[in-house]
């Protein structure tokens, strides 16, 4: 940090404040949420960073005029959280951030109309954002993360705040998507259970009203709380949704929507292109798309052990790994247009040895009972449609539509 004076300083910390209290007095709301963009940290906000440091005595000039005093519960833990952030402080930075975004959620829910919503945006933001930098601090001190929860009680009660009557309550979307952020990295994805209640339930808000952007995040999220409920029908649509509005040019938000959305249209039969999968660096999927083409149940294993922590770490691994009936499913398929090739009156009667022998063929020892035991899964999950001759040990297979395509129905449900 260069030298500052302490006029210089005294010029830098002025200015701050005037621009504070003419984004106030002018309902600029751009000019307003740069104050507290903190972790961005533009220019002027280096700028004042530095001046704090160097005078020590920035309350005496809030409190010298009554156009800075009366926001001084905003402006003194704001001025804090600069100086500890630009000193690398991260714990105390946010601490006095969210005293001074408490601060500032109060007059805000004092002014009746919702100019400074753009402004509550930036503080939701960032109060997630010091959040998970302050327990990264804490973790390398061997101290207990604990500020990211609290960001979460905190923005609990911006949602709070929102969720009214009046225009107010078209940020109440983007809450609830840091929200989101929030749980899912604590691991709590329970606790979104309330907030998504709210919005799809109560009579004050209509979800067309909302922003695109925050619409498109808000589907991703919950379609990713329904393929862990593994609620497909509803995880295809929410997820599309998401994927269809979403923003052409953000590549990086196409894909972590296409991670998730695959392992949906997957389960439901719906195989993705090769393309798409280059197109957006998911090629993970490559073999398992490929295992399901052909039948290969071994090709599904191996991709699936391949891949393993990556999967796990998204929470598709369960998804993925309960498509082997469905592989299951296509092996007896080509089992049957082989035996239709050379016979087609006995092509529907397919002996379990042989099934056995094809497994075999594919490195997986299967006796013929436990072959009897997937067939009459595949029988029962409606993959194939038949019904088995236990004492011939043969699948009689229904003549006319043996294989029922998915249409959409998870093989699961």
């Amino acid at each position: 940090m260069a030298y500052i004076s302490m006029g210089e300083a005294h010029r830098r910390i002025t200015d701050f404040l005037n621009r504070f209290s003419d984004a106030v007095s002018s309902q600029d709301a751009k000019s307003l949420s740069l104050i507290f963009s903190i972790s961005s940290t533009p220019s002027f906000l280096a700028a004042v960073s530095d001046a704090l440091i160097t005078f020590q005595d920035a309350s005496r000039v809030i409190r010298q005029a009554d156009r800075y005093s009366q926001y001084a519960d905003i402006l003194l833990p704001l001025f804090r959280a600069l100086q500890s952030y630009r000193l690398r402080n991260l714990v105390e930075a946010y601490q006095a951030f969210e005293k001074a975004a408490n601060a500032f959620t109060q007059e805000f829910r004092n002014w009746e109309s919702a100019w400074a919503l753009e402004a509550l945006y930036v503080i939701a933001y960032e109060t997630r954002i010091l959040a998970e930098r302050a327990d990264r601090e804490l973790a390398s001190n061997g101290k207990t993360p604990e500020k990211l929860k609290g960001a979460g009680s905190f923005l609990m009660k911006v949602f709070g705040v929102l969720a009214g009557k009046g225009s107010k309550r078209v940020g109440a979307l983007y809450v609830t998507c840091q929200l989101f952020k929030i749980y899912f990295k604590l691991g709590t994805v329970h606790l979104c259970k309330s907030v998504t209640r709210s919005i799809e339930t109560a009579r004050i808000f209509d979800f067309e009203e909302f922003p695109l952007r925050d619409k498109v995040t808000y589907m991703y999220y919950t379609g990713r709380l329904e393929v862990y409920n593994e609620n497909f029908s509803a995880a295809d649509h929410k997820l599309s949704y998401a994927l269809s509005h979403c923003n052409p040019r953000k590549v990086r938000n196409i894909r972590m929507i296409l991670k998730y959305l695959i392992p949906v249209k997957l389960s439901i039969g719906i195989l993705p292109k090769t393309s798409l999968l280059e197109k957006y660096n998911l090629t993970e999927y490559n073999n398992i798309v490929l295992a399901l083409r052909r039948g290969d149940l071994q090709l599904l294993r191996r991709a699936l052990q391949e891949h393993e922590d990556q999967f796990l770490r998204s929470g598709v691994y369960l998804v993925l790994e309960k498509l082997e009936l469905q592989v299951y499913q296509r092996l007896l398929k080509k089992i049957y247009i082989i035996q239709k090739q050379k016979d087609q009156n006995k092509a529907h009667q397919i002996k379990l040895d042989l099934i056995v022998r094809a497994l075999k063929w594919l490195e997986i020892d299967m006796d013929v009972d436990e072959v009897e035991c997937i067939m009459s899964i595949l029988i029962y999950k409606n993959l194939v449609k038949g019904y088995f001759a236990h004492k011939s040990k043969v699948v009689v297979l229904s003549k006319q539509d043996p294989f029922p395509k998915l249409t959409g129905k998870s093989v699961n449900s």
